[in-house]
C-alpha cells in the first residue's frame, strides 16, 4: 500500500520509517472508528463517531514547514523583520469556546528554517533592536539546532500549555550587514561574536578616480539609468555626475560608491529633463537637480547669512583689525553640510604665559578644540621663549558663539589672531582662515574644506566681490577641492582668491602684508617683520612684569 511505498522510498531515514510504522499501528488500533458510519442526517446518534474520525484524520495530516522543491541551488534568504519569532519560528494557537488550542499544524517556520542548508542575510541594526532576537540567533548557531520556544513561556508570562517541537538540525551561513561602528561594538562588547562571525568584509565607500575607472563609472551610470527606466544622459551630463560623485567623496582623486545618492540625483535630473520635454538628460538638468537639492535643505544656512548681512552677527569682509580674524566652521544638518564664518578675537595682557580658552572655561569647547588651543602655547614657547619665559596672558574666543564647538580646524586662525594681538599687527579682514597647526608651526589638513570656502564666498558675493577677498587653506587640502562652478569661475576671474598655506609664517605674510622674518645668526628677527614685532612686544611685556615685581619687592621691604 501507500505506507509500504513511502517506507521503501525513505528507507535510509530511520525517523521517517519509524513515523510511518507508528501511523500504521495507530490506524490498525482505531479501525473501528474509521469503519463507523456517520448517520447524523438521520437521528444524529452516530455524530460523535464521525467527529472522532475527523479528529483522527487530522493527526495524519502533514504540516509542510519549508518547500525547496522548486529551488535551484542553496537557499538565500533575506529577513527584513528579524524578530525572535520570525527567526526561530513559533507555535500559534486557535481560540475555541474561550480556550486556546494548538496542534502540530500550527507550527510556523522561521527564517532559519527557510535558510537551512543555505544562507541567511540580516540587517544587524534591525536584529539588535528586536528583543531576544540576537540571543536566539546565537543560541541556534552555537547549538546547530533550531528549537522553537514561545517567548511567553520562556519569560513565564503565560501559563497556556503549548507544544515543544523537536529541535531541527541547523546548517546555515549567516551574513550580517550594517555600519562599521556596530561591528566594532559587537566585537568589543560581545565575547561570543568573534567565535560565531569569523569573516568580516569592510567595503570601501570610495574608489580611485583615474583613466581606467572613469569610463567604468560612466557605464555604471548608464546601467543604473536604464534599470530605472530613465532617459539616457548626454556626454556632458555624465561628466557632471562624475564630478558630483567626486564632490560627494570629498576628493578630486576619488569617486563615491554610495550609489543611492547618485541614483537620487539621476532621478531628479530625469524629472527636470521631462519638464523641458527633452529626450535625454543634459548637463543643465543635472545642475538644476543639484541646485534644487541644496535649496530644499539650506534654510538654516540662509537664516545665518541673513543675520550676518543685517549685522546681527558681526563678520567683517573688508578692512584691517588687530587681534581679530574670520575662522570657518562646518554645520552638519542631516545629509546637508554648509560652511559659515565666525569671528575669532584675541586679547593680551600681563600674565604668566597662559593662553585662556574662553570656550573651554564655559564648557562650550570640546576636547579637540581645547587641544588645539593648548598647542598654541607650545608653539609660542618654542619660538619666542627659549631664553626668557612668556610674560603675558591671552584670551581667545569665538564671538557670538552659543553652541558647543569642537575640532582643531580653527587653531591656525586663533594663532594668527593671537600673534596679531601680541605684536599689534593689523590683519586683513577680507580673508578667512581654516587649518589646524602643530607646535612647529606647520599647517595641517582639515575636513569640510569645500563647504567652508563656499560659505565664505557666498557671504562675500552677497556683499560684493572686490578681488581682495579669499580663503587660506592648508596645502594638503588642495587635492580635496571640488568647488561649485560659480566659485571656480570667480577664482578664475580674479574676483575671489584661494591661498594654499604650508606654514604659519606663510599665512602671516598674506594676512598682514609684512614679511614673516627668519632668525639671523644672532637669534634676532629682521626689523619690520611680523616675528620681530611679536618678539619685541614679548620683551616689553617681560620688562614690565620684571619692573612690577621689583616695585612689589620694594614695597614689601619698606613695610
Amino acid at each position: 500500500g501507500l505506507l509500504a511505498e513511502l517506507a521503501e522510498k525513505y528507507a535510509e531515514f530511520s525517523k521517517i520509517t519509524a513515523h510511518l510504522q507508528a501511523i500504521r499501528e495507530d490506524v490498525v488500533e482505531h479501525t473501528d472508528v474509521f469503519l463507523s458510519t456517520d448517520e447524523s442526517d438521520h437521528d444524529g446518534a452516530s455524530a460523535p463517531a464521525g467527529g472522532e474520525s475527523r479528529v483522527l484524520l487530522q493527526n495524519y495530516q502533514v504540516n509542510l514547514l519549508v518547500d525547496h522543491s522548486a529551488s535551484q541551488g542553496a537557499p538565500v534568504i533575506y529577513e527584513d523583520n528579524p524578530t525572535y519569532q520570525n527567526l526561530i519560528g513559533r507555535v500559534e494557537h486557535e481560540a475555541r469556546l474561550g480556550t486556546l488550542f494548538t496542534d502540530f499544524r500550527l507550527i510556523k517556520p522561521g527564517a532559519l528554517h527557510r535558510a537551512n542548508g543555505g544562507y541567511l542575510i540580516i540587517d544587524a541594526r534591525k536584529l539588535l533592536m528586536q528583543p531576544y532576537a540576537w540571543d536566539g540567533l546565537k543560541r541556534a548557531l552555537q547549538s546547530n539546532q533550531i528549537h522553537i520556544e514561545s517567548l511567553g513561556q520562556k519569560l513565564s508570562l503565560i501559563s497556556t500549555i503549548s507544544l515543544e517541537p523537536e529541535a531541527i538540525p541547523l546548517q546555515v551561513k549567516v551574513a550580517l550587514f550594517g555600519e562599521r561602528q556596530l561591528y566594532y561594538l559587537l566585537w568589543e562588547l560581545d565575547p561570543e561574536f568573534a567565535e560565531l562571525f569569523k569573516v568580516e568584509a569592510d567595503f570601501e565607500e570610495q574608489m580611485e578616480r583615474n583613466h581606467k575607472n572613469q569610463p567604468l563609472y560612466a557605464r555604471l551610470i548608464a546601467t543604473l539609468a536604464r534599470k530605472e527606466q530613465l532617459r539616457p544622459l548626454t556626454r556632458k551630463a555624465v561628466v557632471r555626475v562624475i564630478e558630483e560623485s567626486a564632490r560627494l567623496a570629498g576628493d578630486q582623486e576619488k569617486l563615491s560608491t554610495q550609489m543611492c545618492t547618485v541614483m537620487d540625483l539621476l532621478r531628479e535630473a530625469d524629472y527636470w529633463a521631462d519638464r523641458q520635454a527633452r529626450a535625454a538628460i543634459t548637463v543643465a538638468d543635472v545642475q538644476q537637480a543639484i541646485i534644487s537639492r541644496i535649496s530644499r535643505a539650506n534654510r538654516i544656512q540662509e537664516r545665518i547669512r541673513e543675520g550676518i548681512l543685517r549685522e546681527t552677527y558681526l563678520i567683517a569682509t573688508a578692512g584691517r583689525e588687530i587681534g581679530q580674524l574670520n575662522g570657518l566652521s562646518v554645520i552638519q544638518l542631516g545629509n546637508y553640510a554648509f560652511g559659515t564664518p565666525s569671528r575669532i578675537t584675541a586679547t593680551v595682557y600681563l600674565g604668566e604665559g597662559k593662553v585662556l580658552d574662553i570656550e573651554r572655561e564655559v564648557e562650550l569647547g570640546g576636547p579637540l578644540h581645547s587641544k588645539g588651543v593648548l598647542i598654541l602655547t607650545g608653539f609660542l614657547g618654542r619660538r619666542y621663549a627659549q631664553e626668557a619665559s612668556l610674560a603675558f596672558t591671552a584670551s581667545l574666543v569665538f564671538e557670538q558663539s552659543y553652541n558647543e564647538i569642537d575640532g582643531d580646524s580653527a587653531s591656525s586662525a586663533e594663532l594668527y589672531a593671537l600673534l596679531s594681538a601680541i605684536g599689534n599687527i593689523p590683519l586683513h579682514q577680507g580673508l578667512a582662515v581654516t587649518g589646524s597647526v602643530n607646535q612647529h608651526g606647520q599647517v595641517q589638513a582639515i575636513g569640510g574644506v569645500n563647504e567652508k570656502i563656499e560659505g565664505f564666498f557666498d557671504l562675500c558675493q552677497a556683499r560684493g566681490l572686490t578681488g581682495e577677498q579669499g580663503v587660506l587653506i592648508p596645502a594638503a587640502n588642495v587635492k580635496q577641492l571640488m568647488l561649485r562652478q560659480d566659485v571656480v569661475a570667480a577664482v578664475a576671474a580674479g574676483e575671489f582668491r584661494l591661498y594654499r598655506i604650508n606654514t604659519i609664517d606663510e599665512g602671516l605674510e598674506i594676512l598682514s602684508g609684512l614679511p614673516a622674518g627668519e632668525l639671523d645668526a644672532l637669534g634676532n628677527y629682521p626689523e619690520g617683520s611680523v616675528n620681530y614685532c611679536v618678539q619685541q612686544a614679548l620683551i616689553d611685556l617681560a620688562e614690565k612684569r620684571e619692573e612690577f615685581g621689583r616695585r612689589d619687592g620694594e614695597k614689601e621691604t619698606d613695610e
